[in-house]
């Protein structure tokens, strides 16, 4: 009996050693690493861009441009009391009570002045204001003078615009599109299924097709609508973990196959192809979300800690890398990540080994 104890034992040894040595020698699954290619100082001089690339940074009290080498093109300063607005194309400083606002482009070449007093904000070549009370807005050409207004007394409470529609979610649950050029408003529906009414994030394909929202408290909900004809068909909807009475941020992607959408604690992915709804839970408060060809990020800010959240094209959580700052952003292109601490800027290659 003991000599078979003993040959079971050496025997299950053996074994596990083998599993062991096979399991062991497998190559381990690629991670992404993170590096710097470079880093500059919003502080430095500026140059003049040796890249056609030229994005835009807000930071500290501070907004400028910088080409894909570091090179900061423009800069401005925010005033005490002042905020600003900025985009590829466009950026403005203006104090709380704004009237008359004068706007550049990203050489700093006056473009024109915006006679109506409210809150400028601008979206790539799109220019629009938002005008005291909340609930009006009105869209102004590339001299800053009003193409088309929409006034209402319900606030607004979100906004998004593509080149051919411009979606407005509002306080009362109500969400309105709008024809980019002419103002003409094309759909009006709600998504409901809440006791407590509020749209507090959306997003719009270019052609103006379908419309994610998140919307409302106790149930707070993801909804997928699509418009059709002058009427709206819910495609998909789900309710969300926890209620969440901060703004929330909805993206479509470029090839609009994806719609992202963040809810507290967790970030949640809708692909319109198969109809699969995934969600990812995150430790931060979603603040902006950039996509780039083969990646979408996400920075979630926890007080002075950001953090950057990466997820790939297969709707999986590719990973993530944090840093404490005072205040943050990030911008993409099709190829980098490019991500501003303080009064820096990196450009960040991202490589998986």
């Amino acid at each position: 009996m003991k000599n078979k104890k003993t040959t079971f034992a050496l025997l299950f040894i053996l074994i596990f050693t083998l599993l062991y040595l096979v399991f062991a020698t497998r190559p381990l699954g690629k991670e992404y690493h993170f590096e710097p290619e470079w880093e500059t100082s919003i502080l430095s001089p500026t140059e003049k861009p040796d890249s056609s690339d030229i994005h835009y940074f807000k930071l500290s009290n501070k907004i400028g441009y910088f080409d894909n080498h570091g090179h900061i093109t423009q800069i401005t300063s925010i005033p005490e009391n002042h905020k600003a607005s900025i985009s590829e194309n466009f950026y403005c400083v203006y104090p709380l009570n704004a009237e008359k606002t004068d706007f550049f482009n990203k050489t700093g070449f006056k473009c024109g002045t915006i006679d109506e007093a409210g809150f400028p904000y601008f979206i790539d070549d799109r220019i629009f204001i938002f005008l005291p009370g909340g609930g009006s807005v009105s869209r102004c050409d590339n001299n800053g003078k009003v193409l088309w207004l929409y006034e209402g007394i319900v606030p607004i409470t979100s906004f998004a615009s593509k080149t051919t529609s411009t979606a407005i979610g509002f306080a009362d649950g109500t969400i309105k599109v709008f024809n980019t050029d002419s103002g003409e408003m094309t759909l009006e529906y709600a998504p409901g299924g809440s006791d407590q009414p509020v749209i507090l994030g959306l997003d719009i394909t270019e052609d103006g097709h379908y419309i994610a929202s998140i919307s409302g408290q106790d149930k707070q909900r993801f909804v997928l609508a699509h418009k059709e004809n002058t009427q709206v068909k819910i495609v998909h909807h789900n309710f969300l973990p926890e209620n969440y009475s901060s703004q929330c941020l909805v993206h479509f992607t470029e090839d609009e196959k994806t719609v992202f959408y963040n809810y507290k604690k967790g970030i949640g992915i809708y692909n319109l192809d198969n109809e699969k709804n995934t969600q990812i839970k995150i430790d931060s408060r979603i603040i902006s979300i950039e996509e780039s060809e083969n990646m979408v990020f996400f920075m979630g800010k926890d007080n002075k800690k950001y953090t950057i959240y990466i997820i790939e094209k297969s709707n999986s959580l590719g990973g993530s890398f944090s840093f404490t700052a005072d205040s943050a952003f990030i911008c993409a292109d099709r190829e980098n990540l490019y991500v501003g601490k303080n009064n820096s800027l990196s450009k960040i290659n991202i490589s998986k080994k």
